[in-house]
């Protein structure tokens, strides 16, 4: 039988990351998202030890609020991410930094449009 994907709630903290899993007493820390999720399924290994569970990368659901995930990625420009989704560019900008606190409509808005984005990346090739 497949596991159930863990939900792993992910927060940072002033050396890197942390993790914790609000299921079941397992939390762990990392420098960066890599040894984050490597510590985490250590972790979730070592408590499901007496079960014979082995879980993976593919177990795991990584739970993030709008702030951390614009930490994690950088990457994305705010304002045009804004314009890609028809939202006010300073609304955006006061849910990743914090200061309101999103609707679930506006966080799957904008959940739609980062993963619309991912999926064209997805698909671009170059030419060698």
């Amino acid at each position: 039988m497949k596991n159930k994907k863990i939900e792993i709630i992910v927060e940072r903290t002033k050396t890197g990351y942390s993790a914790y899993v609000q299921k079941y007493p397992v939390a762990t820390t990392g420098k960066n998202l890599h040894l984050l999720k490597n510590n985490i399924i250590k972790a979730l290994n070592l408590y499901f030890e007496d079960e014979n569970r082995n879980f993976s990368e593919d177990d795991l659901k990584i739970v993030l609020d709008l702030p951390q995930f614009f930490e994690f990625y950088k990457v994305i420009n705010a304002k045009a991410l804004s314009e890609r989704i028809g939202m006010n560019q300073s609304l955006l900008a006061q849910y990743i930094g914090g200061h309101k606190k999103p609707s679930a409509s506006q966080v799957h808005r904008i959940l739609e449009g980062v993963n619309q984005i991912g999926k064209e990346l997805s698909e671009i090739r170059f030419m060698l």
